[in-house]
């Protein structure tokens, strides 16, 4: 038998992760067409309606269910706005290991939502879940992701070397694809000490920590 995640729901002081919806198609949209979000992940550009219905209504359920992942929709509290996403993914349920990806909306960034919700993740893995190990890669030249990683308690592993792809513009406006060193993280449920807890509360709200997201394919 396969295991799986729940289908949760997690709060913070500001925010909802919660299961995607269709009503948040419109958002998602504008969310992965922008700039950065192009550069650090390898969602398709443009990213359209059809592929935003597509990972809502099918990719995102399929990931829970065949036992890879999971995928969070992060709203605001107050608002209901959609923020960013966290997803799961690579999940090893012998080692009780998985990979966490992350991604704030343009309009989102330097309120700390990044920290508070890849925090809020982490401490239900290890304290609801038995996960013993989450892990996180980074492009190289992503040094705000890297900041993120920092911030949260995670501890830096090493190098994988050209193991990842990424996206720069050329002069005409086009995107192409160019090769990167990819920062290998990890955190582990003694990491989660006081030093981790001022981010969870947005203690760092105007910060840049969260202006990039952390390297995970998206596809």
């Amino acid at each position: 038998m396969t295991s799986t995640f729940p289908d949760i729901s997690l709060s913070t002081e500001r925010l909802v992760l919660r299961p995607y919806e269709e009503a948040d198609i419109p958002a998602l949209v504008e969310m992965m067409n922008d700039e950065l979000v192009t550069a650090w992940t390898g969602v398709p550009q443009p990213y359209t309606d059809r592929h935003a219905r597509e990972y809502v209504t099918a990719t995102a359920a399929r990931e829970r269910a065949e036992g890879r992942g999971l995928v969070l929709a992060v709203t605001e509290l107050l608002t209901q706005r959609l923020v960013g996403t966290v997803q799961l993914q690579h999940t090893d349920w012998r080692i009780r290991g998985t990979e966490i990806g992350y991604l704030t909306a343009a309009w989102a960034r330097g309120e700390g939502y990044a920290c508070e919700s890849v925090l809020a993740v982490c401490r239900w893995l290890f304290d609801d879940q038995g996960f013993e190990r989450v892990e996180l890669r980074t492009a190289a030249d992503n040094t705000a992701s890297q900041q993120v990683a920092q911030k949260i308690g995670c501890v830096s592993e090493g190098v994988l070397r050209n193991a990842g792809i990424v996206r720069t513009q050329t002069e005409d406006g086009r995107w192409a694809e160019i090769r990167t060193d990819l920062l290998v993280w990890s955190l582990l449920p003694e990491d989660l000490d006081e030093s981790a807890d001022g981010a969870s509360g947005g203690a760092n709200r105007d910060d840049a920590y969260d202006n990039y997201t952390a390297y995970a394919d998206w596809r």
